[in-house]
């Protein structure tokens, strides 16, 4: 992948239909219920609606730390990709999470990830999972992830069944 600052291609994220793939590519993000409030060039912020169901600790009502982690891997994958101005496929390589407090429960979730560097093999990205607002965070995270270009039939299928 060449992607220097003159590239004038458009980011992918302004293709509604890359949305729509965002979505639909991780079924685990479906199936949580977690969804993207606000996605731009380099940071993205996710919702993870309260649910019962997820609940970690019954007589507290604070949900599983499991789900903080997935919220986080999400947000910062799709951060990454936020960049994109070609398909390319994104994986975790790592991921620290720092829990602070526990959520308050009854909630909804939030996760705001900014990808600090970009190079042409992997992503650096910061995040924060709140629940009220994002002074207060639930927990922070740094990941790395790889970049392998390439690997992007599964994207191509997609929007070639979308026209």
């Amino acid at each position: 992948m060449k992607q220097t600052q003159q590239d004038e291609r458009p980011y992918l994220i302004e293709d509604p239909r890359v949305i729509g793939l965002m979505t639909q590519m991780s079924p685990h993000m479906g199936r949580l219920g977690i969804e993207i409030e606000s996605i731009s060039p380099g940071e993205c912020v996710f919702k993870q609606p309260y649910q019962e169901e997820l609940v970690g600790d019954p007589d507290t009502g604070v949900v599983h730390g499991g789900l903080i982690t997935t919220l986080m891997d999400s947000v910062c994958g799709i951060t990454v990709f936020s960049l994109m101005k070609e398909m390319i496929a994104i994986a975790t390589l790592d991921l620290r999470i720092d829990y602070l407090r526990p959520a308050v429960p009854k909630r909804p979730l939030y996760g705001k990830g900014t990808c600090y560097k970009l190079t042409s093999d992997v992503a650096f990205v910061r995040g924060i999972a709140y629940d009220a607002t994002e002074d207060d965070p639930i927990a922070n995270s740094v990941g790395v992830f790889a970049l392998t270009p390439g690997n992007d039939q599964i994207f191509k299928q997609y929007l070639n069944a979308e026209k």
